[in-house]
């Protein structure tokens, strides 16, 4: 199961044309803030609307503007994690988690429940209000309430971005065993290169509204496609961690073999 798209949309004299497809894999786009990532994403899960081209899965077609086919948010079987995780206020741990669920059986919820508290290691905090719970397990609630329903694609807007490091490293392991235990498309936006480095199997990098380069973490550290991408992926902090993100990989990011570069403004797919 992946998930592509090919689309093109225009707000206020932006105009974003992204075109590219993913297996069950994890990508990251990346790139200088309004470049149309979080664009990209809002029009995945159905908030925004394109003015044309087709988003879809394998086995589901979510817009097809030729066709006249656009489904609505709740009909995509997409999870989707924000910044601020996003949780009801007035609901407990257990019930933002159950939210999730909607259109199973009662049974059913409370058996994926307890398989989610267990998995994001939330035992004990089921009657907690998201108050009385730390940040980070505040995110880990709002993975827990995204895949209760095993989506088709999970969708994840800067998650980690409001968390200090030690929780950011923590994160991003859990991170890690959810791609084992959910193997389908994951799309991640971050603006730290080295987290970008750390998880992504791809990196999608926009800029002003456009694909400029598809690669590997390494092939887009190695070989950037563009004095752009070139100035994304070699900032101080980029330096000074990219070594250690490159360890937490397994990954020899001195040489690396090329596997397809583009130029600034070409459409690209894979």
């Amino acid at each position: 199961m992946g998930l592509s798209l090919q689309l093109t949309k225009q707000v206020n004299g932006f105009t974003l044309s992204a075109d590219w497809e993913i297996g069950n894999e994890l990508a990251v786009l990346f790139g200088f803030s309004g470049a149309g990532k979080s664009m990209t994403l809002q029009m995945i899960a159905g908030l925004m609307r394109p003015d044309e081209g087709t988003i879809r899965t394998e086995r589901k077609v979510f817009f097809d503007s030729e066709k006249d086919i656009n489904l609505p948010p709740q009909k995509r079987s997409l999870g989707y994690v924000f910044q601020d995780a996003a949780l009801f206020p007035h609901m407990t741990v257990g019930a933002n988690i159950a939210y999730g669920s909607k259109g199973l059986t009662r049974s059913d919820t409370r058996s994926r429940v307890r398989h989610m508290v267990e998995l994001f290691r939330l035992d004990g905090l089921e009657a907690k209000l998201p108050s009385e719970i730390s940040g980070g397990q505040k995110q880990r609630v709002a993975f827990a309430r995204a895949l209760i329903q095993r989506p088709a694609a999970l969708l994840l807007d800067e998650p980690f971005s409001a968390l200090d490091a030690p929780l950011r490293l923590a994160m991003q392991d859990l991170l890690r065993e959810i791609r084992r235990e959910y193997p389908i498309p994951m799309v991640l936006i971050t603006h730290d290169f080295s987290e970008a480095f750390s998880l992504a199997d791809t990196i999608i990098v926009y800029n002003q509204g456009t694909i400029v380069q598809i690669g590997t973490p390494a092939e887009v550290t190695m070989m950037p496609a563009t004095p752009d991408v070139e100035l994304l992926v070699n900032t101080e902090g980029t330096r000074r961690s990219h070594s250690e993100a490159a360890g937490r990989r397994g990954v020899d990011a001195t040489h690396v073999p090329p596997r397809h570069t583009t130029a600034a403004g070409t459409p690209v797919s894979r």
